[in-house]
């Protein structure tokens, strides 16, 4: 399964999220540019639980070092796609946790989630001298907080089926309970001094994502949270929308709704639709042109229903539903 989206919008921009997204790549530019020194630079800045609990390896470094890595090592990635699979994780669900928390406060929420990832690895595995790297278990706290604040929200999942993509849309608490339940085997699974996946660093990221969410929510928020949302608010909808068409009876003709946001009813928008309907699950190109307005119909050709004694299939109208 291969999650795309949430379909629950958020309402302003989230420049903290795609500022995070921006350093880790920044980040990961910068690992790639040490060439044969790579392994030092991650010892270096990775969280190294020996670092910590064995003396003599802990006299190599300063106060500062052992300080700054448990911060750096959250920005850190072993590959490129290590990197791509968590950076689209905070893509699809740091969005509407910031939204709620606001950007101060999500930043600030992102940070401790990371340390709280870091700390519980270094509780497992007190003697491993394998730096362990990457933003797994801050996002691992976001996907906490997402679990809490929108269960009933739906992620579209895609699953390929003999080459032929197939979109369904799951429900929030149960794909992230299904992820932790996978964490959790594979941490009682694992040796705790191996190297690999920091499976106990996920599950406490995850925790630590509720409890700082409980925690950071009662703080209320400051005045510039208020003027970077009004200048942050979203002027476009979902690109990629799933629609369900509703059916009457005795009518080849199917009807749906597509939303758009007031500024894509003025300047007009292109998007792509996926109408799960009968065997088939393709997506289609919907043009919304400029000037259109609330209740407005438009027209897919042929994505109706086949009707008896009837030459040709119906059309699929879709509603346009005008949201702030």
């Amino acid at each position: 399964m291969i999650p795309l989206r949430d379909t629950l919008r958020s309402h302003s921009y989230p420049i903290v999220t795609h500022g995070l997204i921006l350093i880790n790549v920044l980040v990961y530019f910068l690992e790639m540019a040490q060439g044969q020194d790579l392994d030092v630079f991650l010892y270096i800045y990775g969280l190294v639980p020996a670092r910590y609990a064995i003396p003599h390896v802990a006299a190599y470094f300063t106060t500062g070092q052992q300080l700054f890595a448990l911060l750096s090592f959250m920005f850190l990635h072993g590959g490129f796609w290590h990197l791509l699979g968590n950076m689209w994780s905070l893509y699809i669900f740091g969005d509407n946790v910031e939204d709620r928390l606001g950007p101060l406060r999500y930043l600030l929420f992102y940070l401790l989630c990371g340390l709280t990832s870091g700390l519980t690895h270094l509780t497992f595995n007190l003697s491993s001298n394998v730096p362990t790297i990457g933003a797994s278990g801050a996002i691992a706290g976001v996907m906490g907080a997402y679990f809490i604040l929108y269960p009933r929200a739906k992620i579209l999942t895609l699953i390929p089926i003999i080459f032929i993509p197939y979109f369904l849309e799951i429900p929030a608490f149960f794909f992230l309970g299904i992820w932790l339940f996978f964490q959790l085997i594979n941490a009682a699974g694992s040796d705790g001094s191996a190297g690999g996946i920091a499976w106990w660093a996920h599950i406490g990221g995850f925790v630590g994502g509720m409890l700082a969410l409980k925690l950071l929510d009662r703080i209320p928020a400051i005045g510039i949270t208020a003027k970077l949302r009004s200048t942050t608010a979203r002027r476009k909808s979902d690109r990629l929308q799933v629609i369900r068409p509703a059916i009457r009876e005795d009518d080849a003709h199917l009807y749906g709704a597509i939303r758009i946001t007031p500024f894509e009813a003025a300047n007009g928008t292109h998007k792509l639709v996926n109408i799960p309907w009968g065997f088939h699950n393709r997506l289609y190109r919907v043009v919304v042109p400029p000037g259109t307005r609330e209740g407005s119909r438009l027209r897919l050709q042929g994505l109706g229903r086949q009707m008896p004694g009837v030459n040709g299939k119906g059309d699929l109208y879709l509603t346009v539903v005008i949201q702030p």
